[in-house]
């Protein structure tokens, strides 16, 4: 497991306080960056300082996948992404010559980790697909590549709050999943 500390000007944040911090973060960024994959790694890397490359590889994991609207949440690919780089298997643990039991392990410890937060995802939203959570949102679902589709999802309130606010509960979740196993110190 990788550690980290709070970023400077957060330091003196409370618990609660990091909790609410990253909520907001992910919240604004959703609205002004759009892509709630990448919103949801940004925050890490706001409050945490991870990797800028770990912002970049997040990009196309935005509606739904590459904005299909067919997949998996951006938000959850996001916290599963930020999970997997305190928790993941390190690349020396990754054979292609030898199976090694002990580096399995590695692997089945950070899924049980990432399954915190789709656990969370399913408690409150009962489900983890972008077109299922659109459908709860706003009575359907939208196909963003289309313009006049993207024109009525962004009329529906897309970026106002509604995205906005499931990429801030996905950024609160793991900021807490970090905090209860010691991933983050405050």
């Amino acid at each position: 497991m990788i550690k980290a500390q709070v970023r400077g000007k957060y330091k003196a944040l409370s618990r609660q306080e990091l909790l609410d911090k990253a909520y907001e973060l992910g919240y604004n960024c959703e609205i002004n960056s759009q892509n709630c994959c990448q919103c949801t790694v940004a925050t890490f890397h706001e409050l945490l300082g991870i990797d800028d490359v770990v912002v970049r590889v997040a990009t196309s994991n935005e509606g739904g996948q590459a904005d299909q609207v067919i997949g998996t949440c951006g938000g959850l690919i996001g916290g599963t992404m930020v999970l997997d780089y305190f928790f993941g298997r390190p690349v020396e643990y990754v054979s292609f010559h030898k199976h090694v039991k002990a580096n399995m392990k590695r692997a089945e410890d950070a899924v049980q980790v990432a399954k915190l937060l789709y656990d969370k995802y399913i408690n409150e939203y009962g489900t983890i697909l972008c077109p299922h959570l659109q459908v709860q949102l706003f009575g359907r679902h939208y196909y963003p590549v289309d313009p006049d589709d993207l024109a009525k999802f962004e009329k529906a309130g897309s970026h106002e709050d509604k995205c906005p606010s499931i990429v801030g509960r996905a950024a609160r979740w793991v900021m807490e999943i970090l905090l209860d196993k010691g991933a983050v110190e405050l």
